[in-house]
């Protein structure tokens, strides 16, 4: 899809903007104890907890003793947080550089599904990146599902954003990896592109 000039941007953040490994955390939780990890947590889909978790209604300590609940005895919060942390990798510099040019020419948002634990380790990737946590500088406004009390693909995520900043559905475009999140942002009416590598390529 050609994103026209006109368009206002929403982009998602894991996988598109900062480079992410699900099976790192996934392996980080089997060798912990729980073998099952993929079967209630994967890209595509996930159980209650986590669901429950990215929409704010439960906190990180909530979170943490609900995983220890199915985890052998002995395993500790911290290795829990890390585990879930492992996912997250890193920013790539040059993307960071093309955002803030970019942001100067389109109107460009964010939009992530995370969580009070994620975001923290999503700054600290930024901060060994830039030498800073501002993850707000790349984007004209940062919406993050844990804040807005929903999450994607619910279309009613969309149409809020769309409500907050004043966009037209209809000439804004979402950027994801994850296929139902595309589809949910085509029932609010957004053009959605379903990205898998190289974000810079809808826009040459």
């Amino acid at each position: 899809m050609k994103i026209a000039e006109k368009d206002a941007i929403i982009f998602d953040l894991g996988g598109v903007i900062l480079n992410l490994d699900y099976q790192l955390t996934e392996d980080a939780f089997v060798a912990l104890g729980l073998e099952n990890f993929k079967t209630v947590y994967s890209q595509l889909a996930q159980t209650d907890l986590f669901d429950r978790f990215e929409k704010g209604e439960i906190s990180g300590f909530h979170f943490i003793n609900r995983l220890l609940d199915q985890l052998p005895s002995g395993v500790t919060a911290n290795q829990v947080v890390h585990a879930w942390d492992a996912m997250i990798l890193d920013f790539p510099l040059d993307r960071l550089e093309w955002l803030l040019q970019l942001k100067q020419e389109r109107r460009i948002f964010l939009l992530s599904n995370t969580n009070a634990l994620h975001i923290d380790a999503v700054r600290r990737a930024l901060k060994k990146t830039v030498g800073h946590d501002r993850l707000e500088d790349y984007f004209e406004t940062v919406y993050l599902s844990h804040e807005m009390g929903m999450r994607k693909p619910d279309p009613a995520i969309f149409l809020k954003v769309c409500e907050l900043e004043g966009l037209n559905p209809a000439t804004t475009v979402f950027i994801d990896d994850s296929p139902q999140h595309v589809e949910g942002a085509k029932l609010a009416g957004l053009k959605a592109i379903h990205c898998l590598e190289n974000v810079e390529q809808f826009f040459s």
